[in-house]
């Protein structure tokens, strides 16, 4: 296999983190040698998860083994996903701001026809069901654990507990059509054929839409980590990757 040098479009704050809470895991487990420094672990794993490199393209460019870049890649996402916020962490975040934004996201995998729990009707294409909740601003807030391609987003968020979370706080929520019947405090556009709308209905409608354009920023700005583009992995470790992935977003986009 051929190597060559290249780059990776993540910002030095995020290997900064990351590779301080690796040299902190090591301490912990009282390593004294590896093949990668602690640094050097924390490259390999954001150029995994930013471009998504399969372990074999990482070994080469590393010059370890296929199996140590699994293992190395594996622990720091497990370190990075159990340092990710939770939904009543993003309430609380939430609770200070004027209102939230909710929408589900669909990621690619790499599944057969016969999987059809994974296979989402909407999208046609298998894939991972996200929930994802952000701030009036677009900002990212909390993603969710990855649920079967076929689950519908209103069964997500209530699987989730996000409508119950918000309405407990008395968090107003903005959403699409995909949540209607939701309660609580969602909100979503008024139904029906727009021509069959009322002028002030569109109006309505329209002010929502722009309300919501800025969660569609941010699925964009998260699938930026080109490994949720499309997931080869196994489905048990997605919910991992989602969550590794929220931790270094937040890293990078705090000031």
């Amino acid at each position: 296999m051929l190597v060559y040098p290249s780059g990776v479009d993540v910002s030095s704050s995020a290997l900064r983190f990351l590779s301080a809470k690796l040299r902190q895991r090591r301490r912990e487990l009282g390593t004294r040698w590896r093949r990668l420094s602690a640094g050097r672990q924390a490259l390999l794993t954001l150029v995994h998860l930013r471009n998504g490199h399969p372990y074999a393209q990482l070994a080469a460019g590393f010059e370890i083994g296929t199996t140590t870049a699994y293992r190395y890649v594996t622990e720091a996402v497990d370190l990075l996903a159990a340092l990710a916020p939770t939904l009543a962490d993003a309430v609380r975040a939430a609770s200070t701001k004027a209102f939230v934004l909710l929408d589900g996201t669909l990621l690619p995998i790499d599944r057969i026809a016969a999987d059809r729990p994974f296979y989402s009707g909407k999208h046609k294409k298998h894939g991972m069901n996200v929930q994802v909740l952000t701030d009036p601003s677009g900002r990212l807030l909390w993603a969710s654990p990855a649920l079967p391609g076929a689950v519908h987003d209103i069964r997500a968020a209530r699987e989730h507990g996000i409508i119950d979370a918000l309405a407990q706080a008395d968090i107003p929520c903005w959403a699409d059509k995909g949540y209607r019947g939701a309660g609580g405090t969602v909100r979503i556009p008024y139904l029906g054929r727009w021509e069959t709308l009322s002028a002030g209905q569109q109006a309505v409608n329209r002010s929502h839409a722009k309300i919501r354009a800025l969660v569609e920023q941010t699925m964009a700005t998260l699938k930026n980590w080109r490994l949720l583009r499309k997931l080869r992995c196994s489905t048990t470790r997605i919910t991992s990757l989602i969550q590794a992935v929220l931790t270094l977003h937040l890293t990078s986009s705090n000031p």
